[in-house]
C-alpha cells in the first residue's frame, strides 16, 4: 500500500514539476522581451495548476497499473509516427492522423478482446511523441527512448488524472522533455 502511494506521489510531482518548468520557460522567454502580462498569465496558470492538484479529486483510491503488454505499443506508435513525419515527409499532423486512424481499428480485429481495446490509447500516446519536431527529437533512438519513458509514465498513471483531458499528451510531453534533458546532459 505504501509503495503505491509513493508511486502516486512521484507521478503527481513529476507532472507538476514538468508543467511548472514548461511554464517557467515560456515566461522567461516572454519576460526577456519585457512582456509583463505574459509573466502574470504564467503565474496565474501555475496557481491554477497548484489549486487543481490540491483540491480537485483527480484519482481513484484503488491502485492499478496498466499492463506492460499494452505499454509496449507506446514506443511503437512513436516510432511509426516519427518515420511518417520525418522520414516520409508527411508532417506531424498528417502522420499523427494516419497512425491514430490505423490504431483505432485494432479493436475490430477481435471485438471481445479487452487487450485490443486498450491499444489505440497507448499507440496514440506514442503518436504525440512521434509528432515532435526533428529539431527537438534528432534520431529514431531518441524517439524510442522518449516513447518508452512515456509508456512507463502511462503505466504508472493509470488511475491518475481521470476525467481530465490531455493526459496522453502530457505523458508524452513528459517522456520527451526528460529524455531531452538527459540527452542535453550527455552531449
Amino acid at each position: 500500500m505504501r509503495k503505491h502511494k509513493t508511486i502516486r506521489i512521484f507521478m503527481v510531482l513529476t507532472v507538476l514539476l514538468i508543467q511548472v518548468a514548461f511554464l517557467t520557460t515560456i515566461a522567461k522567454e516572454k519576460f526577456e522581451s519585457g512582456n509583463f502580462m505574459a509573466l502574470l498569465s504564467m503565474l496565474l496558470l501555475a496557481m491554477t495548476l497548484f489549486l487543481g492538484y490540491r483540491y480537485i479529486d483527480l484519482h481513484h483510491e484503488k491502485y492499478e497499473y496498466e499492463n506492460i503488454w499494452v505499454i509496449v505499443w507506446v514506443p511503437i506508435g512513436a516510432v511509426v509516427c516519427y518515420l511518417l513525419n520525418v522520414m516520409g515527409g508527411l508532417g506531424s499532423v498528417l502522420s499523427a492522423g494516419i497512425t491514430g486512424t490505423v490504431a483505432s481499428f485494432a479493436p475490430e480485429i477481435n471485438r471481445e478482446s479487452n487487450y485490443l481495446k486498450k491499444l489505440p490509447a497507448a499507440i496514440y500516446c506514442g503518436v504525440f511523441v512521434g509528432m515532435s519536431s526533428a529539431e527537438i527529437v534528432p534520431s529514431i533512438g531518441f524517439v524510442a527512448a522518449a516513447g518508452t519513458l512515456a509508456g512507463v509514465f502511462l503505466m504508472l498513471s493509470k488511475n491518475l488524472f481521470l476525467g481530465i483531458g490531455g493526459k496522453l499528451g502530457t505523458v508524452a510531453f513528459g517522456g520527451v522533455i526528460i529524455v531531452s534533458l538527459l540527452y542535453g546532459l550527455i552531449t
